[in-house]
Parts: structure tokens; sequence; C-alpha cells
């Protein structure tokens, strides 16, 4: 029996695009709507780094720079950054590109710090087993 080896990738990108949903009354990304697509982000990269269930501990020093406007294109790109027994310190990146341009800018950082759980809901030792970890 032959099985495809176990990666660990350390980086997640999402894509999204800014609908007049999304927005506040200027006209730009609601920064709720910027939180949860973060939190999304740091949420796929933790799942696939540790290949168990994670949830989100801590949102921490979310800083935005530039703010995002309706129709525009955003990639969010979460990388785990530090690994502790249950926990991963997720970095995440907000970037605006406009499609016709093709310009980008950071618009928005944070961090992200994710719990792996075992079956019973209860945190659980990150598993590293021997596996290629992707950069």
């Amino acid at each position: 029996m032959s099985f495809d080896p176990v990666y660990a990738p350390r980086e997640a990108r999402i894509w999204e695009i800014v609908f007049p949903d999304h927005t506040n009354h200027l006209g730009t990304l609601f920064g709720g709507q910027a939180l949860a697509w973060m939190d999304k982000a740091a949420f796929i990269a933790a799942t696939r780094f540790a290949r168990s269930t994670v949830v989100t501990a801590r949102s921490e020093q979310v800083d935005f720079h530039v703010p995002v406007r309706q129709g525009q294109l955003v990639e969010l790109v979460a990388r785990v950054n530090e690994v502790g027994r249950s926990s991963m310190q997720i970095d995440v990146e907000l970037h605006t590109e406009d499609a016709l341009a093709g310009t980008r800018r950071l618009c928005t950082r944070g961090r992200f710090t994710m719990i792996a759980l075992n079956r019973a809901g209860k945190p659980t030792e990150v598993a590293l087993p021997s596996c290629k970890v992707l950069e």
C-alpha cells in the first residue's frame, strides 16, 4: 500500500473581493469583515500545518494602514511563524490589488494565536511528524 507523504505548508493564501455589503458608510472595508477574513486565513494556515482541528485563542496587534475600497481585490497571506505545544502564532497580511493596473498595497496586518484540539475538544500537542515543511 502506498501513501502520499504528509506535507505541512507554513503559508495559506486566499482571495476575496470587496462587495458593497462588506463596506461601511464611507465605502471602505468594514474592520469587522477584515478581521473575519484574517481569522479565516489564520484558521486555514494553522489547520493545514497541524493537520488538526484548531480554534482561535487570540487576535492581537491588528494594524489598519490603508483603507480598502469597494471593488478591490484582497489577498490574505497567513504564515505559521511560531509553534508551541498546542498553540501556533499566525501572522496575517491583507493586501489589495488593483486588478487593472496590477498594483498592490499592504493594508492590514495582525497576529493570531490558534490552538490545536483533539477529538474531545481539548488542547492537544501540535504533532510535527517527519514531514516536509513547505516554506
